[in-house]
Protein backbone atom coordinates (compact mmCIF):
# COMPACT_ATOMS: atom_id res chain seq x y z
CA UNK A 1 0.00 0.00 0.00
CA UNK A 2 1.55 3.06 -1.14
CA UNK A 3 0.05 5.84 0.77
CA UNK A 4 1.30 4.06 4.04
CA UNK A 5 4.76 3.61 3.63
CA UNK A 6 5.58 6.37 5.35
CA UNK A 7 4.47 4.14 8.20
CA UNK A 8 8.56 2.10 7.39
CA UNK A 9 9.96 4.88 7.55
CA UNK A 10 9.02 5.98 11.04
CA UNK A 11 11.03 3.20 13.50
CA UNK A 12 9.52 1.49 16.84
CA UNK A 13 11.66 3.14 18.97
CA UNK A 14 10.18 6.43 18.20
CA UNK A 15 7.06 5.52 18.37
CA UNK A 16 7.09 3.87 21.55
CA UNK A 17 9.03 6.84 23.45
CA UNK A 18 6.40 8.95 21.80
CA UNK A 19 3.55 6.75 23.22
CA UNK A 20 5.01 6.84 26.76
CA UNK A 21 5.14 10.63 26.74
CA UNK A 22 2.01 11.11 25.09
CA UNK A 23 0.27 8.32 27.09
CA UNK A 24 1.15 9.75 30.51
CA UNK A 25 1.35 13.53 29.88
CA UNK A 26 1.16 15.34 32.10
CA UNK A 27 2.47 13.43 34.59
CA UNK A 28 1.23 15.19 37.47
CA UNK A 29 -1.64 15.08 39.01
CA UNK A 30 -3.21 12.46 36.58
CA UNK A 31 -2.51 11.56 32.83
CA UNK A 32 -5.01 12.52 30.90
CA UNK A 33 -5.64 9.14 29.05
CA UNK A 34 -6.07 7.44 32.08
CA UNK A 35 -8.42 10.39 33.39
CA UNK A 36 -10.28 10.14 30.32
CA UNK A 37 -10.32 6.28 30.10
CA UNK A 38 -11.70 6.44 33.55
CA UNK A 39 -14.65 8.98 32.20
CA UNK A 40 -15.18 6.54 29.29
CA UNK A 41 -15.21 3.71 31.90
CA UNK A 42 -18.09 5.93 34.01
CA UNK A 43 -20.17 7.13 30.74
CA UNK A 44 -19.13 10.62 31.23
CA UNK A 45 -16.75 11.23 27.71
CA UNK A 46 -19.30 13.38 26.44
CA UNK A 47 -17.64 16.60 25.27
CA UNK A 48 -15.74 16.72 21.91
CA UNK A 49 -12.92 18.12 23.34
CA UNK A 50 -12.46 14.93 25.58
CA UNK A 51 -12.93 12.67 22.84
CA UNK A 52 -10.28 15.00 20.82
CA UNK A 53 -7.77 14.63 23.88
CA UNK A 54 -8.24 10.96 24.55
CA UNK A 55 -7.15 10.29 20.78
CA UNK A 56 -4.73 12.69 20.63
CA UNK A 57 -3.15 11.33 23.38
CA UNK A 58 -3.48 7.60 22.44
CA UNK A 59 -2.52 8.22 18.68
CA UNK A 60 1.00 7.20 18.93
CA UNK A 61 -0.46 4.17 19.90
CA UNK A 62 -2.63 3.75 16.91
CA UNK A 63 0.18 4.07 14.61
CA UNK A 64 1.92 1.31 16.21
CA UNK A 65 -1.01 -0.42 15.55
CA UNK A 66 -1.45 0.47 12.14
CA UNK A 67 2.43 0.24 11.55
CA UNK A 68 2.66 -3.45 13.37
CA UNK A 69 -0.61 -4.58 11.64
CA UNK A 70 0.47 -3.62 7.64
CA UNK A 71 3.72 -4.82 8.44
CA UNK A 72 2.41 -8.37 9.24
CA UNK A 73 0.19 -7.89 6.15
CA UNK A 74 2.72 -6.88 3.80
CA UNK A 75 5.11 -10.04 5.05
CA UNK A 76 2.21 -12.30 4.60
CA UNK A 77 1.78 -11.34 1.20
CA UNK A 78 4.92 -11.99 0.49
Amino acid sequence: MKYLSFLDKIPYSSLIIGAVLMGLAPFMPMPHSIEKILMFAKGELTKPIDIFDLLFHLSPVLIIGLKYYYSQKMSGAK
